[in-house]
């Protein structure tokens, strides 16, 4: 492990690929906020990590939440005084069902998960990035194979995958003039927290 002062905020760390992203950043020397909705599970991420999970903040958070994304923000600039890299992971889906039998809540679900809160993060993550010294930084959001090729029957996840492609790309044209480079990278499966 290589020790440097580099900062992210992984969401959805506590589980599956956010949990992989932030065990490789905390073995490559970052100091990483992991933030998912289940404190426990955030804290066994630190625990693996071993002796580098000295370097994690463990930050229960709810990505649909303004108040607790704020916080989430808020925390990690308290902590570790900036934040250079946000990875946007935090996501679930819905069985695969007709349209029709699509629930409005399951829908809202999905959508306030995937979208929304990639949104809330990436606005939490602009201002504290404009602000620093050095500015800017990076954010990732995770995409999926679904926004090129959906399943049959994933209407709200396929939607939202989508639209993390227009987000990307108009954070990116945002961000260029602050130092903020935005970029998506795309998971083969669905993600279910």
């Amino acid at each position: 492990m290589r020790s440097h002062n580099t900062v992210a905020i992984v969401t959805g760390a506590g589980t599956g690929i956010g949990k992989a992203v932030s065990l490789a950043l905390l073995e490559d020397g970052y100091r990483v906020a992991l933030a998912g909705r289940r404190r426990e599970l955030l804290e066994q991420t630190a625990a693996e990590a071993g002796p580098a999970g000295a370097q994690a903040l463990v930050v229960p958070a709810d990505v649909t939440n303004p108040e607790s994304v704020r916080t989430l923000f808020a925390r990690t600039k308290d902590t570790f005084g900036r934040l250079d890299l946000l990875f946007n992971n935090a996501g679930t889906n819905v069985p695969a069902m007709p349209l029709e039998d699509l629930s409005y809540e399951q829908w809202k679900s999905v959508v306030d998960v995937n979208l929304t809160g990639a949104f809330l993060c990436t606005q939490e993550a602009f201002r504290l990035m404009k602000g620093q010294d050095p500015r800017g930084g990076r954010i990732i959001n995770n995409g999926s194979i679904s926004a090129q090729a959906p399943r049959p029957n994933s209407a709200p996840y396929t939607a939202t995958k989508h639209a993390i492609t227009g987000l990307t790309k108009s954070t990116s044209l945002d961000g260029r003039q602050y130092d903020i480079a935005s970029a998506r990278s795309t998971s083969a499966t669905p993600q279910r927290t």
